[in-house]
């Protein structure tokens, strides 16, 4: 009998095993998961209801692009509030959305970031809804932003 107990030990932890490996695991968030492709980062569906956190002030920092970037964040807050940031800073900060991203810190050492931002900001100039830009965002058009541009001051609204 002892010697059953062992041969159905040894056989079965290591078929459980191999189970639990192959058996896919869901998200934190919930959200469905394709092989291989990370879930949308968190992010607002609606415009907001309420008052929106104020973003850092542009001359806190030193760089012009982030300096733009948090100019450009101010300008469009209800857009970035309904966007999500791709460097997943809604699992390692708590973000909600992009605009917690400039509502600290944060955004000035991140280049996605940063690059999202200034992507909203363009698409909004351009008249686009916040819901279209998040469907650019989310096909990756945030990386093709020019930084260059964005040496000099953005102009006044």
């Amino acid at each position: 009998m002892r010697v059953m107990n062992k041969f159905l030990l040894c056989a079965i932890l290591p078929g459980f095993a191999l189970v639990l490996a192959f058996v896919p695991q869901r998200a934190a968030s919930g959200s469905p998961q394709n092989p291989g492709v990370e879930s949308v980062p968190t992010f607002h569906a609606q415009p907001p209801e309420g008052p929106l956190p104020q973003t850092m002030r542009p001359e806190l920092f030193a760089d012009p692009v982030i300096k733009n970037a948090y100019a450009a964040a101010a300008r469009v807050k209800k857009a970035l509030y309904q966007q999500p940031c791709y460097c997943y800073c809604d699992r390692s900060q708590g973000h909600g959305s992009l605009l917690d991203c400039f509502a600290s810190r944060h955004g000035s050492g991140c280049e996605t970031c940063v690059r999202e931002a200034l992507y909203t900001y363009e698409q909004s100039r351009k008249g686009k809804t916040p819901a279209q830009i998040r469907e650019g965002i989310e096909r990756g058009e945030w990386q093709t932003v020019d930084l260059s541009k964005y040496q000099k001051p953005i102009p006044a609204k």
